[in-house]
């Protein structure tokens, strides 16, 4: 473990024990591994790049370093239990370590979709959990087909996740962002730049932004006269933090097999991602979303 890492963890601890996990109450024996330990673990996890539970928690075992750290760790199953109960707590987390950075009050806010395969054979999609939630899409990067969710992300310019979901690659984009929006509404404010790509088109879609208090920023389509040109700089922000998403943090490994496991597991990646530009952020650095000092 690096020292970067290190004060990274303790940071990110503190603020979740402060502000996000609950005091607990009643009766019962209070569980050994603490709500904040448990987020902090599941940030360093997914920054460490252990995409398998087992082989994180054998790491915690065998390392004395990690043991003064967290004296206490539960089997993997253990783990895994707690990790899915915790599901409410990793989406406060997230949105805490948002509002602590400056560019939570930016005027230009991103949103795209990406794919979230979870399985590649005929079979796995005819016998997983995950059938009837997920289906196939079309991933036009890598010009293939696959079988899993669509992750839709709205974030920060510098890549700081506010609002996200998972949905079935064959519902409309913009049918899933209204939605997405009008959940989280109370997060909008009046005037607000929402940039997306030419696929969130249409009157019937501007008219909602319109409606919300929000400014739609998108590239010309080619049947259209010229409002924006095709804001192709602009657009590599949004791409640059799904490439961070899938090649630091693992995206597409997340190994969920069941609904509550893709979610908490993509929850995880968000927050790693999160707490590592919070933290830069605090460092005063200037690249924010440079995942590096924490990856080893």
């Amino acid at each position: 473990m690096t020292k970067e890492l290190n004060t990274l963890l303790t940071a990110l601890y503190v603020l979740i024990d402060d502000h996000v996990a609950p005091s607990r109450t009643g009766r019962g024996r209070r569980p050994e591994l603490s709500d904040a330990e448990l987020v902090t673990l599941a940030v360093a996890q997914v920054l460490l790049g252990y995409d398998c539970e087992r082989r994180w928690v054998r790491h915690i075992r065998s390392s004395p370093q990690w043991q003064q750290m967290f004296p206490y760790l539960p089997e993997q199953s253990g783990y895994h239990k707690r990790l899915k109960k915790a599901r409410p707590l990793l989406g406060r987390a997230l949105l805490l370590i948002a509002e602590q950075c400056p560019s939570w009050y930016d005027d230009v806010w991103m949103t795209d979709a990406t794919p979230v395969p979870c399985g590649a054979s005929r079979e796995t999609a005819r016998r997983s959990d995950l059938a009837g939630d997920a289906g196939y899409g079309y991933c036009a990067s890598h010009s293939r087909f696959y079988w899993g969710f669509k992750l839709y992300l709205v974030c920060t310019g510098d890549g700081m996740p506010i609002m996200w979901c998972l949905a079935n690659p064959k519902i409309g984009e913009r049918e899933v962002v209204a939605a997405l929006l009008e959940h989280n509404h109370h997060l909008l404010r009046f005037g607000q730049i929402l940039l997306a790509d030419k696929g969130f088109s249409g009157k019937q879609f501007k008219q909602l932004i319109d409606a919300m208090g929000l400014r739609l920023l998108r590239p010309d389509r080619k049947d259209e006269t010229y409002t924006n040109g095709n804001l192709g700089g602009v657009r590599q922000w949004i791409e640059s933090v799904n490439q961070t998403l899938k090649a630091q943090l693992g995206l597409e490994k997340h190994g969920g097999r069941t609904l509550a496991g893709v979610f908490t597991r993509i929850s995880q990646r968000l927050l790693a991602l999160a707490a590592g530009i919070w933290h830069n952020w605090a460092l005063g650095l200037t690249a924010k979303r440079s995942l590096i000092a924490y990856d080893h």
